[in-house]
């Protein structure tokens, strides 16, 4: 299968174009995702955070955390310390500025770090989250194996990604705004005109459903289960240690 790239003249490795794209739209980045969204991005990391409650994480662990979105939504668990890692330093940086001006930055730390080779030791976590993040990896299988790797045993992975729509009229509509409509908004907003035709390429070729859980299956993850979230656009995976 063929790697999905934003910038696709260019040379360098998937990671190293995905930190490029992102530094490049980190300005407009959380505005252009409520936009394209209509708001219902922060319901996707509500309703997944949600279901970490019972757990009552003390220590979590978010990755490819971009502008921190998901690591501030886990503040309702009441954790010690939450860490994000991420490989792009314009969206890190934004994020926080955010934390920051939350006065959070004692409870949140954002990192800068590959999320396919993370710098913690084994059993670090009690849960470990992504939100939108999974889908840019270099390589799915290496990334999830990571993960489950710093999460202790009995922990909990939680991962937020797009997934395709398969029933009429939504399969349809999502389709067309995918390819027609978000493209031409993320352009104008970001003025980057690969990232947003990337957006629709990267999901288009990611494996969701149980395609995906098969993968978490083989990174070590327990009791895996998917739930599919607003028809389908969005889903939420589950994973135990």
């Amino acid at each position: 299968m063929s790697v999905v790239v934003p910038y696709k003249e260019k040379d360098s490795s998937k990671r190293e174009q995905v930190a490029e794209m992102f530094d490049n739209i980190s300005p407009k980045y959380d505005f252009l995702n409520h936009l394209l969204s209509a708001g219902v991005d922060i319901y996707w990391r509500k309703k997944a955070i949600g279901l970490l409650k019972k757990e009552k994480p003390m220590t979590i662990l978010d990755i490819a955390t971009g502008t921190g979105d998901f690591a501030i939504e886990a503040l309702a668990l009441k954790p010690k310390k939450i860490i994000g890692v991420d490989i792009s330093e314009g969206m890190l940086a934004v994020g926080r500025e955010k934390i920051k001006k939350m006065g959070k930055q004692d409870l949140i730390e954002l990192r800068t770090g590959d999320s396919q080779q993370l710098l913690f030791d084994n059993d670090s976590f009690d849960a470990v989250i992504a939100s939108f993040g999974v889908r840019n990896f270099q390589d799915l299988l290496a990334g999830l194996t990571d993960m489950n790797r710093v999460m202790r045993p009995g922990g909990t992975c939680v991962v937020v990604e797009f997934s395709k729509p398969k029933s009429f009229p939504f399969k349809q509509l999502y389709n067309f705004y995918f390819r027609y409509v978000l493209p031409v908004i993320g352009k104008l907003v970001s003025k980057d005109t690969s990232a947003y035709t990337y957006l629709p390429e990267s999901v288009k070729a990611f494996p969701d459903g149980d395609d995906f859980l098969k993968i978490y299956q083989q990174a070590g993850f327990k009791n895996t289960q998917c739930i599919p979230l607003t028809f389908g656009i969005c889903s939420i995976y589950v994973g135990k240690k």
